[in-house]
């Protein structure tokens, strides 16, 4: 049934996908209603922005609401064009500031993790391949339907963006330092760990919240440099990519400093547009097992 699912959804995307980007984002006004109508996962968005947001009145986080599915709308419609836009017209949607950072890593031997939250638009992100010298690679966790995955495993790919699987990265990152050849690996880590790799807790948008220690591990693996991808949406189908960079010491860093650091980077870009970030997961399920650690 998934793979009938998947011939039918690809021939029809793939036509969709020709349409101009501003067509698109008709289609994406239009699909906003049925959308808000039906309330997608409407609860879980709401308990998450109060418990973020415990501050704030029930009419502003309705509010968030009716942001996060305009901006969620226009999301799918911006993934689904990625199969046929064109390498001048995403050089001109997303925009990158200091990726000399990047080159002047890979200059003096070093390779970069890149750390990014799902913020803006976090598909568009490995067009930055377009803009370094080095390798980009996207470290991702596998769909379980395989052709949905291939579907967008070929999508992530269209820049020169290669792509590994979270449970292969060691082995590439050993690769791929063994060739000596450079590297800038992008990590998305506000993703839940699943509950047996729990390794740390930090207060996240006011909660006790578990987080993926993976970029602090792979950076003191390669002591190379870590920055993180600040994302901003300057206007409807334009993202920019500040690269900040953390200028500590990685070999004499204190344990969990970089993921605090990148950790908060991304706090600071959701308390400003909240309605960027992706709210319809169950960001906070976890919380039981911490009050009773």
């Amino acid at each position: 049934m998934n793979k009938l699912l998947y011939y039918i959804w690809f021939p029809l995307i793939w036509l969709i996908s020709l349409l101009p980007i501003s067509f698109l984002y008709r289609i994406s006004d239009l699909l906003y209603y049925p959308v808000s109508l039906a309330g997608y996962r409407k609860r879980v968005i709401l308990d998450n922005l109060r418990r973020a947001f415990p501050q704030q009145s029930d009419e502003w986080r309705k509010n968030i609401l009716k942001k996060f599915y305009r901006h969620f709308c226009d999301l799918f419609i911006e993934t689904m064009k990625l199969q046929h836009i064109s390498d001048k017209e995403i050089y001109n949607r997303i925009t990158f500031s200091n990726t000399k950072i990047l080159d002047d890593a890979a200059e003096e031997g070093k390779d970069v993790i890149a750390v990014l939250g799902h913020y803006g638009n976090w598909e568009w992100v490995p067009a930055i391949n377009l803009h370094i010298r080095a390798q980009g690679y996207s470290v991702y966790r596998p769909l379980k339907n395989k052709s949905f995955d291939k579907y967008m495993i070929m999508l992530r790919s269209r820049f020169g963006s290669e792509n590994v699987p979270m449970k292969k990265t060691l082995r590439l990152v050993a690769g791929l330092k063994k060739q000596n050849k450079r590297f800038v690996l992008g990590l998305i880590a506000d993703q839940s760990p699943a509950r047996s790799e729990i390794q740390y807790w930090t207060n996240f948008l006011t909660q006790p919240t578990p987080i993926l220690l993976g970029p602090e591990k792979m950076a003191k693996m390669v002591n190379g440099r870590v920055v993180f991808f600040k994302v901003s949406k300057p206007k409807r189908g334009h993202y920019h990519i500040e690269v900040v960079p953390w200028n500590g010491d990685i070999e004499n860093a204190e344990e969990f400093e970089i993921t605090e650091w990148h950790v908060r980077q991304l706090e600071k870009c959701i308390t400003e547009r909240p309605e960027l970030w992706l709210w319809s997961h169950k960001r906070w399920k976890y919380q039981n097992m911490y009050r009773g650690s």
